[in-house]
């Protein structure tokens, strides 16, 4: 087989990436280990940054987003029983959109098959051969057969698990690693959310969020040690811990409950590799860093490294310079380190350290405090929350 890109990974870098390098005719083929009703089921993040969503309006990608995706203008700070918004459209000019990704993938997906492009599922990746060459080689399996993909470039969109970064020399690849004292448990619930907005609660017993999938399924995180077993935490006491963290001095606001459908546990960390490039070997998403979810920056993160490889791409096929490409790395890790600055902030800022002492609680209660009544640090915040714009590196036309 041969083509232009060869795209590792159908999550949400791969897809979009392979949609842009169509749009500006560079053929690709993507290739993904899992199965489709696997990436159409896996349920992650669900907060688009106002950028985002405009990229895929302007794809032809967001009609169904359109319809049923949700809007918010704002979010909310909960902590010593009251809650307090913060107007993101005010603050910043820009909103958010509550829209969950495996259905941003479903939709990518079809349009991806509508187009009669190249998309193998349950093709798994075994090696990228020559990657500082002209023609690297891509070894996948596909129905029982092992093939040969070769490519004038490699975009390693596989996540943190896939063979893209582990392709790049030690002795080239810089990785760096935070893991957080704590973890998430988090269940998707049969009932209509609690709130119009997100609530992102401060608790002496630890933090908590109150997010939604849409008006019939709320998502709901608690902070839990890690190494915590799901089997450890039953409905009741799902309910229990979340409705003393979430309660509010507001007698006509509760908690709605619904059967659990899904529940896990994730640990939190921040994990930034770098360079992003290693010769025609691109990284880009969750292959190339993880943020805590705090942030809700993950996809987005992912939107933004693609839109400049992208750039870069169409700017090589067109004219043969590398500009674009060569900066590509720099250009995304200044966006990265950013992003994590700012989920790390988030982060510590929200959740209760094991065996807190009683000064560090007081320091987050100042933050909180000021954050919640400060324009200027509310500003700050919302202009990061809701997205920072979207640049393409220096194509107009792909930002």
């Amino acid at each position: 087989m041969r083509t232009q890109v060869a795209i590792i990974g159908a999550g949400p870098a791969g897809l979009l990436l392979s949609h842009l390098l169509a749009r500006a005719g560079i053929d690709s083929v993507v290739l993904e280990r899992s199965s489709r009703d696997h990436v159409e089921r896996r349920i992650r993040a669900g907060v688009l940054e106002h950028g985002t969503v405009a990229l895929l309006r302007r794809l032809g990608l967001a009609d169904r987003l359109d319809q049923e995706g949700m809007p918010h203008h704002g979010v909310e700070l909960l902590f010593d029983g009251q809650g307090h918004r913060l107007d993101l459209t005010a603050l910043a000019g820009r909103q958010i959109t509550i829209y969950g990704q495996h259905e941003l993938v479903k939709d990518l997906i079809r349009a991806r098959f509508d187009t009669g492009a190249p998309l193998l599922f349950e093709a798994p990746v075994q090696q990228v051969v020559d990657p500082t060459g002209d023609q690297p080689v891509v070894h996948f399996q596909h129905e029982g057969r092992t093939h040969e993909l070769r490519a004038d470039v490699v975009a390693g969109c596989d996540g943190f698990h896939g063979v893209s970064r582990a392709t790049i020399p030690s002795s080239i690849l810089s990785v760096h690693r935070h893991d957080y004292p704590y973890a998430w448990l988090g269940v998707l619930a049969q009932a209509p959310p609690s709130a119009e907005e997100l609530i992102y609660a401060y608790h002496q017993r630890g933090f908590a969020l109150h997010s939604m999938r849409n008006p019939e399924l709320t998502r709901l995180y608690l902070q839990v040690p890690p190494g915590t077993e799901s089997a450890d935490w039953p409905a009741e006491r799902v309910w229990a811990e979340l409705s003393t963290r979430l309660a509010r001095d507001d007698p006509g606001w509760s908690l709605t409950r619904g059967p659990i459908v899904e529940q896990s546990v994730v640990d939190l960390r921040s994990v930034v590799a770098e360079p992003m490039r290693y010769g025609r070997l691109f990284l880009a998403g969750d292959a190339a860093h993880i943020v805590p979810a705090t942030g809700a920056k993950g996809l987005n993160l992912a939107v933004a490294d693609v839109l400049n490889l992208a750039a870069g791409l169409t700017r090589w096929y067109a004219d043969g310079s590398e500009t674009l490409l060569d900066a590509y790395s720099a250009t995304c890790l200044e966006r990265v380190w950013r992003v994590q600055h700012f989920s790390w902030w988030m982060t510590s800022m929200l959740h209760r350290e094991p065996d807190q002492d009683p000064f560090t609680t007081g320091l987050q209660l100042s933050q909180l405090r000021y954050l919640t009544r400060s324009t200027a640090a509310a500003t700050s915040f919302a202009e990061n929350y809701a997205g920072l714009p979207l640049t393409s590196g220096g194509d107009d036309d792909l930002a």
